[in-house]
C-alpha cells in the first residue's frame, strides 16, 4: 500500500511527474558524482605533482581546472533535480 504524502497527482499527470521526478534525480546523482571523482582525482594528481616536482603551478593548475568540473557537475546535477521536481532550474 503506497504512503499518501499529500502530494498525489491522478491520472497521466502523476504518472508524467513521478517519472520526471525519478530521472530527474538519478541524472541529477550520476552528475554530481561523475564531478565529485573528477574533482577528487584532480586534487590526487595536482598533490602528487606538486610533492615530486616541488613545484606548485602545475599541480594547483590542474586542482583548479579539475575543482571547476566539479562545481560545474554539482550545479548541473542540482539543476537537473530541480527540474525533475518541476522548480526553477536557474
Amino acid at each position: 500500500m503506497p504512503l499518501d504524502t499529500g502530494n498525489n497527482k491522478g491520472g497521466a499527470e502523476g504518472v508524467v511527474k513521478s517519472g520526471t521526478s525519478a530521472l530527474g534525480n538519478a541524472v541529477g546523482g550520476i552528475t554530481k558524482t561523475a564531478g565529485g571523482l573528477v574533482g577528487t582525482a584532480g586534487r590526487g594528481v595536482g598533490d602528487t605533482i606538486n610533492n615530486t616536482t616541488g613545484t606548485k603551478a602545475v599541480g594547483d593548475g590542474l586542482q583548479g581546472i579539475t575543482g571547476g568540473i566539479e562545481d560545474a557537475g554539482n550545479s548541473a546535477g542540482k539543476g537537473a533535480e530541480n527540474a525533475g521536481q518541476g522548480k526553477k532550474s536557474w
